[in-house]
């Protein structure tokens, strides 16, 4: 079914969609700095597993490597998904790479198609970025709790294409049509919570076939940039257990860890 696509973001429409509404606290704001920042402030406040927050227009909002990530309102849908894990869990190792593969898994089961997995934490396909992931975590009361900031571009704005300095593209490209952000926001705060269950019981490695599958530069020659050191290059040779991407290089394996790292074909 044909839905507008640009409808307001709406709780009520969020918490019609959802399987079990009363998992989730949603806040959904017109603007804000950023959601992870608030999101990350309230988990100091004790906000409980399944807190999210929603807006339409960030004014600081944060990708990886100190990048503002761009959204256009009615166009993007960003927001934050906040989760505490079981105490005495180490921490989340490849946890931006399980995510990958939940976000993924909903987009194609609302008819994306092509989707691909950048290490460590973009969403593409056809070579062109849909979307980004940026987790942050904090120790409170001896857990661990993440932060999971996405953005995905729903449709692309001229204004935003044009000041994005890498190839960019949105859902309704690769879609039958562009899909309901209402619909989609509450299909992907269910596949959150689904992956974190599992990830909490198997951690990466339950993922790790998964994102291998849909890795965008499977057995391709890569350069790892990362600022004030050297590239680094050679072929990728997938993931380690822990989220690491492992590298042949021309001196051997290398294990990259995620970090200030930028990944880029050769």
């Amino acid at each position: 079914m044909q839905v507008n696509s640009s409808e307001p973001l709406s709780i009520q429409a969020i918490a019609a969609a959802l399987a079990a509404p009363e998992r989730f606290s949603i806040e959904l704001l017109d603007s804000c700095e950023s959601t992870s920042t608030l999101l990350l402030d309230r988990a100091q406040q004790d906000a409980p597993s399944g807190s999210a927050i929603v807006c339409e227009r960030q004014t600081a909002g944060r990708g990886r490597r100190g990048r503002n990530w761009l959204s256009a309102p009615g166009d993007s849908l960003t927001f934050s998904f906040l989760w505490r894990f079981p105490a005495g869990m180490p921490p989340p190792a490849g946890l931006s790479l399980a995510v990958g593969v939940a976000v993924a898994r909903v987009l194609e089961g609302m008819g994306a198609a092509g989707v691909r997995l950048k290490w460590p934490n973009d969403i593409l396909a056809g070579g062109a970025k849909l979307g980004g992931i940026l987790i942050e975590t904090l120790t409170s009361g001896g857990r661990h709790v993440a932060v999971i900031g996405i953005g995905l571009n729903v449709r692309l704005p001229e204004a935003i294409a044009s000041a994005i300095d890498a190839p960019a593209g949105a859902l309704d490209a690769v879609m039958p049509f562009a899909p309901s952000r209402n619909l989609l926001l509450a299909g992907l705060l269910e596949g959150l919570a689904e992956m974190i269950e599992t990830f909490g019981q198997a951690g990466f490695p339950g993922f790790i076939e998964e994102w291998l599958a849909r890795n965008a530069h499977a057995g391709q020659q890569v350069r790892i940039l990362a600022e004030g050191a050297a590239p680094i290059e050679g072929r990728c040779a997938g993931v380690d257990a822990d989220g690491a991407l492992l590298l042949e290089t021309a001196t051997g394996l290398r294990r990259i860890v995620s970090g200030e790292l930028s990944l880029r074909p050769k």
